[in-house]
């Protein structure tokens, strides 16, 4: 029973002297330790945490994203390329990160296609190149288990949507075959003054 008593008061003891070590007070806060050590610092009133400067800490970077009149015109111009080349499409666009900005389907165009033409926009987004490169990637067994992403299409018809070099959305068609829908889609692309990938 002693030596119960004595394992207690030992634990408690190095228990308080543990959270004196770690445990930082207002006027001493810790900054990062060496591995395995904790080290007090003096305190500073200023912005300044006890992990790294604020005033050089990076906290976001600007994101831009196509605007609702482009993705517009961009659905409106791949709509007159495939009937001029002779199908009908659905039409997404992404904004740069693979949320819906705009789409529409055509009467004629197979149900099937709305979420084609999603997923093709979402693709294109994530990596910023156009969907049918992605053949070419997944013949690699170092890339291929890829496949089995239930959004990753690897079918023409998906491009970034790009401006002075950056992404701001993607484009996704489906309706035709993997040609047309890829025709149309760089037409469009071309006709509103976007880049095309180097892809």
């Amino acid at each position: 029973m002693r030596h119960l008593e004595d394992a207690v008061i030992l634990f408690r003891a190095s228990e308080k002297a543990v959270l004196a070590r770690v445990v930082p007070t207002p006027a001493s806060p810790l900054r990062w330790p060496a591995p395995g050590r904790f080290i007090r610092q003096p305190h500073r009133h200023s912005d300044e945490g006890p992990f790294m400067n604020t005033h050089t800490l990076r906290k976001s970077a600007p994101a831009s994203s196509v605007t609702q009149a482009a993705a517009g015109a961009l659905i409106a111009a791949v709509h007159t390329v495939a009937a001029r080349i002779g199908f009908t499409a659905a039409v997404a666009v992404t904004d740069q990160a693979g949320h819906l900005k705009a789409f529409d389907r055509a009467d004629e165009a197979p149900f099937l296609t709305a979420e084609v033409a999603l997923d093709k926009a979402w693709t294109a987004a994530s990596f910023r190149i156009p969907t049918h490169t992605w053949n070419d990637y997944l013949a690699d067994p170092q890339v291929a288990p890829l496949a089995g992403h239930p959004r990753l299409t690897a079918v023409g018809g998906g491009y970034p949507i790009l401006e002075n070099g950056r992404c701001i959305g993607g484009l996704g068609i489906s309706g035709g075959s993997y040609q047309q829908d890829r025709q149309a889609a760089e037409e469009a692309l071309t006709a509103l003054g976007f880049e095309l990938s180097g892809h």
